[in-house]
C-alpha cells in the first residue's frame, strides 16, 4: 500500500475546507437568552466558595464568555499575521500547505465575525489589563517576535486552539449552556478541528528545520508564553465587573483546581505533539512545560 505523504493530506484538508464553506451569518444563526449563559459548575470561581447573587453569577457567566470570544479575535488576528508572514516568505507558492494556509485564513475570518456578534450581545463591561498599558504594550512585542519565528508560532497556533476548544467543549456538551453559546461553541470547534490538524501535520517538517536557538525558545519560552496567554483569558477585569477585588479574585481563581486541571488538560497535548516532533526529550521535559501541563520529566501525567 502506498504512503500518504504529508502533501497529500495537507491537499486532502484543502478540498475538505472547500466541501464545507460555512457562513456563520447565514448558518449560525440566533442570540444570546436572557438567562445565565453558562451553568455555576463552569465559572471560573466554582472552587472559591463566594457568596454570589443570581444577578452577579448571571453577568459573571456572560463576562467569561465575551472573555473567550474577545481572546479568540485578538488570537485569530495573531494567527492570520503569522501565516501571512511566511507565506510572504514562502520560496514556492504553489506549496499544498500555502493552499491550505490560505483556506485556513478565510476561516479564521469568518470566526472572528461570529465571536464580534457574540460580543455585541453580551455587551461585556470588563477590561482587559493585559491588553493595555505596560503590559499590553509588552505583550506586542512578544506577539511581534513569536509571528517571525514558525517553530515558536506553530507551538502557540496549538496553544491557542486547544485552550479555547477545551472549555467550549465542556460549555457546549453541557445541558444548562446557553443553546446559543453551544451552537458557535459546536461551529467553532468543528471547523478549528481541520486546523488543529494541519499544525500537527506541518510541525515535524518546522522543527526539523528549525535552529538551536529556536529549539530553545519552544523549550524554555513557549510555556511561559502559554501560561501567559492562558492567564490573560480569565482576566481581573472579569471580576472586577460583577463587584469582586479584581486581581485578588484573579489569583485565587488561577490557583484554584479549575484553572489547574484546565491548564493541565489543554497544554498536554501540545507537549506530546512537540515531543512527537522531536522537539522536546522525553525523559528531559524542561521544568516551564512539567508546571504548565502537570507532568514529570517523562512527560506523564502527575496525579491531580
Amino acid at each position: 500500500m502506498a504512503t500518504t505523504t504529508l502533501d497529500e493530506r495537507i491537499d486532502r484538508l484543502s478540498t475538505l475546507s472547500a466541501k464545507r464553506v460555512i457562513e456563520p451569518d447565514v448558518d449560525v444563526v440566533g442570540s444570546v437568552g436572557s438567562g445565565q449563559v453558562l451553568p455555576d459548575e463552569l465559572l471560573s470561581v466554582r472552587d472559591l466558595g463566594l457568596d454570589l447573587t443570581a444577578d452577579q453569577r448571571r453577568r459573571l457567566a456572560a463576562e467569561e464568555v465575551a472573555a473567550v470570544a474577545d481572546e479568540g479575535i485578538r488570537f485569530e488576528s495573531i494567527l492570520t499575521a503569522g501565516f501571512s508572514v511566511q507565506i510572504e516568505e514562502a520560496p514556492d507558492l504553489t506549496a499544498p500547505w500555502v493552499v491550505y494556509a490560505l483556506h485556513e485564513l478565510g476561516e479564521e475570518t469568518r470566526h472572528a465575525r461570529l465571536f464580534i456578534r457574540l460580543l455585541s450581545q453580551l455587551q461585556p463591561k470588563a477590561k482587559n489589563p493585559f491588553n493595555v498599558g505596560f503590559n499590553g504594550a509588552i505583550k506586542r512585542r512578544i506577539v511581534k517576535f513569536l509571528i517571525t519565528r514558525p517553530p515558536l508560532f506553530y507551538t502557540m497556533v496549538l496553544a491557542g486552539e486547544e485552550i479555547p476548544d477545551l472549555h467550549q467543549k465542556r460549555s457546549s456538551e453541557h445541558p444548562d449552556t446557553d443553546p446559543f453559546i453551544a451552537a458557535v461553541n459546536r461551529y467553532h470547534r468543528q471547523e478549528e478541528a481541520r486546523h488543529l490538524s494541519f499544525v500537527r501535520m506541518r510541525l515535524p517538517e518546522v522543527m526539523a528545520a528549525a535552529t538551536w536557538r529556536q529549539r530553545a525558545q519552544v523549550r524554555w519560552f513557549a510555556p511561559w508564553i502559554i501560561q501567559a496567554q492562558f492567564n490573560g483569558i480569565f482576566h481581573p477585569g472579569i471580576y472586577s465587573a460583577v463587584g469582586l477585588p479584581g486581581w485578588r479574585t484573579w489569583k485565587q481563581v488561577h490557583a484554584s483546581r479549575f484553572a489547574i486541571d484546565l491548564r493541565n488538560e489543554a497544554t498536554r497535548p501540545i507537549l506530546r505533539e512537540l515531543i512527537a516532533a522531536g522537539a522536546v526529550r522525553t525523559g528531559r521535559v524542561p521544568r516551564g512545560w512539567r508546571h504548565l501541563s502537570g507532568v514529570d520529566r517523562i512527560g506523564e501525567a502527575l496525579p491531580s
